[in-house]
């Protein structure tokens, strides 16, 4: 055995060492001892060989009295199975490398789904506003065919265009009606009518051999070209005032336009 390993054996490291009394410089000294020497390895066996026989002469059997103490508490704790420092260790690592990697996935799958409901959203109002869109093309589509059957109606050779004016009590008052006796239609364009009070409105009637035949009622906000209904051999048509929502009978004393289709 050569002077080094002597002088290590003597140092008494190796003792502290199996009683886990030495720091990490000491310890990585033993350590390397152990691995690189036989001499050194062989003394530390017997070392933990004898520190067995020792705590097992030493041993003093415990009273039946604290068996019983330590298993009622156990009945009230969770045993746990302990492992080395090292195994602790390294689940700790894996623990806390787990946590963090699920807290990451969970971050992120957050993220997407905002991402997604964000997207999802922005795609919901592109779909309304294409609905949107079509429906305003097919209302527009819808006007522009109304416009055409209005002009082929009054560019028709067959329509009769008649201009009914306002007599002394309502001088503003101007419409046209244009009648096709061949195709039975009927149609009137408010250019102007004087205001009335709220509880009264402008009702237009069809004058057929002495009898007055409702069309229906006249308002400001009918400013554009609208059907009415025809009226076979109609002898004039007239304008009256009458109470709001019109009346079933013509009130001539409250006259104010009339002409004549004759």
């Amino acid at each position: 055995m050569n002077e080094k390993i002597t002088t290590f054996l003597n140092s008494g490291l190796l003792e502290k060492y199996l009683i886990g009394d030495t720091n990490s410089a000491e310890t990585e000294m033993v350590e390397t001892y152990i691995l690189k020497y036989p001499e050194v390895q062989n003394a530390y066996n017997t070392l933990q060989y004898n520190l067995e026989i020792i705590a097992k002469s030493n041993a003093v059997e415990a009273p039946k009295h604290i068996l019983n103490n330590v298993l009622e508490e156990l009945d009230d704790a969770p045993v746990v199975r302990m492992n080395s420092y090292k195994k602790y260790q390294k689940w700790y690592k894996f623990s806390v490398a787990a946590s963090v990697a699920a807290l990451i996935f969970a971050g992120t799958a957050y993220l997407f789904y905002n991402q997604n409901q964000k997207l999802a959203e922005e795609n919901q109002v592109v779909v309304d506003e294409i609905f949107d869109l079509r429906s305003d093309i097919a209302q527009n589509n819808k006007m522009l065919d109304n416009v055409m059957r209005q002009l082929l109606k009054l560019n028709n050779p067959e329509t009769a265009k008649y201009i009914i004016n306002g007599n002394e009590r309502a001088k503003d008052l101007k419409t046209v009606a244009y009648i096709n006796p061949k195709e039975k239609t009927s149609m009137i364009d408010v250019v102007s009518l004087p205001e009335l009070p709220e509880e009264q409105c402008y009702q237009i009637w069809a004058e057929l051999q002495g009898k007055m035949v409702s069309l229906g009622i006249l308002n400001e906000a009918d400013r554009q070209l609208i059907n009415i209904p025809y009226a076979e051999d109609a002898l004039a048509l007239n304008i009256t005032i009458e109470p709001k929502g019109g009346n079933e009978i013509a009130s001539l004393e409250n006259k104010v336009a009339e002409v004549s289709l004759q």
